[in-house]
């Protein structure tokens, strides 16, 4: 079944790796099947952002992020936030910095990870861009992280993606004024907290994605995951509120193009 009739945003994905290389062209032909009009293209290190740029020229519907993943510390450098500065001033399709945050569940270096967390979350505020955040088994941490700038008046705006947290922590992240999306994770019959949030956001304040190539959804799991892919999150989400697919797809489209000022 084609939905290309709706306009999908698929807010984040990693089209840069290397089990892409063989058949790019034909993934966009297939998510423009299947009406995704835009992607959101994130970046884990710098050196990915002349790759990703690439991949922005040859692929219109692309805008993308700039930013250091909390499990690659290990490639900050002391000139790393005047790379991703730069690299945000020269070329208007960055829309975002990220993907950023912090990661207890694969690692425990929090001290160090925040150590690289903090000038991004303060460049992001300076050029006026949102964050996107990753945030895995760190829901307190990144609370207070947050909850400091906004009281310092300096948070960045943003959007907590790949949402697997629980109802009481989405809502926190709502307070301060963050954006959830949700992504294959949220088609698992198991997965009931992330359903419970994906009844319970603000229309105004969520998001999809596929966080391609990982966590593919159902029906398509244990397979590389693609943008067109998408639309099974969107079909769940509907199923979940009790609303067409058409409205959860126009919804999620105005949304990103409101908080990465999309065309």
């Amino acid at each position: 079944m084609s939905y290309s009739s709706s306009s999908i945003i698929d807010s984040h994905c990693h089209l840069v790796f290397s089990n892409f290389n063989e058949d790019r062209e034909v993934v966009a032909e297939r998510w423009r099947s299947q009406g995704v009009k835009a992607l959101l293209h994130a970046c884990v290190e710098p050196s990915e952002i002349p790759a990703i740029k690439s991949i922005a020229d040859q692929f219109k519907e692309i805008r993308y992020s700039v930013g250091v993943h909390p499990l690659d510390v290990h490639h900050w450098k002391p000139e790393t936030i005047n790379i991703l500065k730069k690299a945000a001033l020269d070329d208007s399709r960055v829309v975002a910095i990220g993907e950023l945050g912090l990661d207890l569940f694969k690692a425990e270096n929090l001290s160090e990870q925040l150590s690289i967390l903090m000038p991004q979350l303060n460049l992001a505020f300076e050029l006026n861009l949102p964050v996107i955040v990753h945030c895995r088994d760190a829901a307190k941490e990144m609370l207070e992280v947050f909850s400091k700038l906004a009281k310092d008046d300096c948070c960045p705006k943003g959007v907590m993606h790949c949402w697997s947290g629980r109802v009481q922590e989405m809502r926190q992240f709502l307070d301060l004024g963050f954006y959830i999306s949700f992504s294959g994770n949220v088609t698992f019959k198991n997965a009931i907290d992330i359903h419970e949030c994906a009844k319970e956001v603000p229309p105004s304040k969520f998001l999809v994605e596929t966080d391609s190539p990982f966590l593919s959804p159902v029906p398509h799991r244990g397979e590389r995951n693609e943008p067109s892919y998408v639309k099974h999150v969107v079909e769940k989400i509907s199923e979940l509120r009790g609303e067409s697919f058409s409205e959860i797809a126009e919804k999620t489209t105005q949304n990103a193009r409101e908080l990465f000022a999309l065309p």
